[in-house]
């Protein structure tokens, strides 16, 4: 297979060559193409040398990849890598793979280079082209729905990490003649902006109280026994679906695996509520993204006896929503909970939320179908009661 060289959008897109070593090695430094990708770790300029000399000409020559680099037309500068990682005997299926150096983010290259290898790929005979990263990629599932992939959902255990731990691993495919709309996911979009959110860690967000400054952070392996003994009390069993008995491995789950993985996966955050006084556990207020509309979310808070009647919960929760809107775009916050559940409907009152009714039989709680309260909060409401700080 001949190697192509492709310019366009101001990159120059070619095989690597040996020359390119050192600056390989430099970009392959970085902390987020070493935590995302398989190259060795530590970094140093034999895996440089034997990238660019030996296993990219090998591909080539054996047909079973074609790995390119991204150059700046301009000056020659090495912006990133973006080729196929594998490809099947007879050229249909093919899986494109990218970095970007650390240098030059943020300029679009990562996207047009995408986009003009799945061009060639599809060009070459490629019927089906395939990506893949391990779930918590965000930003590389941004350049692949940039450049036109339609996700297909998340294939388990799918990669090896260099541990030899096996991952999730989300998976998406473009076919020829999907359209390519370069203003999907474009900047200051949802899409965008949870993409930058979630590949940072979890922030901390502060509301003020009358006890104080309120601190709302990830919950912690010092909550658990807090959260295990008050998730036995009567009214959190009473309004809430969480198991019961609750046990500690409950809790242990719920901060190890649960809230992990919601912000791993982009589809949420789990908040946990600080005494002011204490920095002791003092509930939770969790933002739950809808899977398929970007600008819908809801939400759902815990409070135990300890923290109830002191303000918390409705700053924590307005905190929570001037968040969701900033930083994720989201338009309208949802709110539900069981007829009756005064504490509840005052805490969303409180924070701003619309009163919308009842929805009959809308809930399931604990084997049975019970009525709704409803709620909402639109990010144009006024006035907003929330102030949210990263």
């Amino acid at each position: 297979m001949e190697p192509p060289k492709i310019i366009k959008d101001g990159l120059v897109i070619r095989a690597w060559r040996a020359d390119d070593a050192a600056s390989v090695e430099r970009a392959c430094q970085d902390p987020d193409i070493q935590r995302w990708t398989s190259v060795p770790v530590p970094y140093r300029r034999e895996h440089a040398d034997y990238f660019v000399g030996q296993l990219s000409p090998t591909a080539w020559h054996a047909g079973t990849g074609a790995p390119l680099g991204v150059f700046d037309e301009a000056t020659g500068e090495l912006l990133g890598s973006s080729g196929l990682i594998s490809l099947s005997a007879d050229r249909t299926v093919g899986e494109i793979g990218y970095w970007t150096a650390p240098w030059a983010r943020g300029r679009g290259a990562a996207t047009a280079a995408a986009r003009a290898v799945a061009q060639w790929a599809i060009d070459l005979g490629v019927r089906r082209l395939v990506w893949r990263a391990e779930v918590g990629n965000h930003l590389s599932r941004l350049v692949a729905l940039r450049a036109g992939f339609t996700m297909e959902g998340i294939a388990r255990h799918d990669l090896e990490d260099r541990s030899g731990e096996r991952r999730d691993a989300w998976v998406g495919s473009l076919l020829p003649g999907d359209p390519t709309d370069p203003d999907v996911a474009g900047p200051g979009s949802p899409e965008a902006r949870r993409a930058v959110a979630f590949s940072r860690p979890q922030p901390d967000l502060f509301a003020a109280t009358r006890g104080g400054e309120l601190k709302l952070r990830p919950l912690e392996e010092r909550d658990i026994d807090a959260i295990t003994e008050s998730s036995n009390d009567p009214e959190t069993v009473r309004w809430t679906t969480i198991p019961h008995p609750y046990r500690r491995e409950h809790g242990e789950f719920f901060v190890r695996d649960y809230c992990a993985g919601v912000w791993l996966r982009g589809t949420g955050a789990v908040f946990g509520i600080s005494d002011p006084e204490t920095d002791a556990y003092a509930g939770i207020m969790e933002l739950r993204l809808h899977p398929t509309r970007p600008a819908l979310a809801d939400v759902g808070f815990v409070v135990p006896p300890q923290a109830r009647g002191r303000g918390f919960a409705p700053a924590a929760l307005s905190a929570v929503c001037a968040w969701g809107f900033t930083a994720l775009g989201v338009e309208r916050i949802g709110w539900w909970a069981n007829a009756g559940n005064e504490a509840s409907r005052r805490v969303a009152d409180k924070a701003g939320f619309t009163f919308e009714g009842t929805n009959r039989g809308y809930l399931e709680h604990r084997g049975e179908r019970v009525d709704g309260w409803a709620g909402a909060l639109l990010a144009s409401d006024e006035p907003f009661n929330g102030r949210a700080q990263a």
